[in-house]
């Protein structure tokens, strides 16, 4: 049994058996009700108990499936998303056995005369098991949507518990003040720096007296190209 369940653990095979689960048995008990109210159409009644066999199989599925996919994130899990993954795999053992019994209720009254009288009765049932059902798969959706279960967002960052989340709260405080306790001092370090550079860079300003030295040269030189000409 464990080398069968080890290779079907990774196919995933819980959701797609949930789906149908929850599809088969609310189809199944809407046509019945629709039947009870046109009793002539006895191939409606047969639908629905097809349906009724078929969801309840799918329904046994659905526990075993995930009875294996528990086992599996357990561990990965945080307390409150294991509460209610506690309540969604109760649900789902006791929703296996109702719909079971629920199934072999309906064959009774199709195949035997005197469970005809009760079929009021089994829909009432029927009807309260669906609202069961459609709570079971609101947990199995929470599990899944809120807290990551089962999913790569799970297996990239676990969900935290309760219990760490007051510890995470202490450490934003604390970092604070590392940061502002250095900006004091790279105030008056950056001030005498500026001093020396500014007094380095204004030397170089007298180099730019060549310029004179130049209109002078040139203006002799003009007088005596002048008087060869004369």
């Amino acid at each position: 049994m464990d080398s069968v369940v080890k290779f079907l653990q990774p196919y995933q095979l819980h959701p797609v058996i949930d789906h149908f689960t929850v599809a088969l048995l609310i189809v199944a008990v809407l046509i019945d009700l629709v039947a009870s109210m046109a009793p002539n159409r006895i191939w409606l009644r047969y639908t629905a108990l097809t349906l009724m066999i078929l969801g309840a199989i799918a329904a046994g599925g659905s526990y075993m499936t995930g009875d294996m996919e528990a086992d599996r994130i357990w561990k990965a899990l945080g307390q409150p998303a294991k509460d209610v993954l506690k309540t969604h795999a109760e649900l789902g053992e006791y929703l296996a056995i109702i719909f079971g019994v629920l199934a072999v209720w309906r064959i009774l009254i199709q195949a035997a005369g005197f469970m005809a009288g009760t079929r009021g009765i089994y829909l009432i049932f029927a009807i309260v098991a669906i609202v069961l059902l459609g709570y079971a798969g609101h947990l199995g959706g929470s599990l899944v949507y809120d807290y990551g279960a089962g999913t790569a967002l799970m297996a990239a960052a676990p969900v935290p518990s309760e219990g760490a989340s007051p510890e995470a709260a202490p450490t934003s405080p604390a970092s604070m003040p590392t940061v502002s306790v250095p900006t004091p001092e790279a105030s008056p370090a950056s001030s005498p720096a500026a001093a020396p550079a500014s007094s380095s860079s204004a030397s170089p300003a007298p180099v730019e007296s060549p310029k004179p030295a130049e209109s002078s040269s040139s203006s002799p030189t003009a007088q005596p190209t002048g008087a060869v000409n004369m």
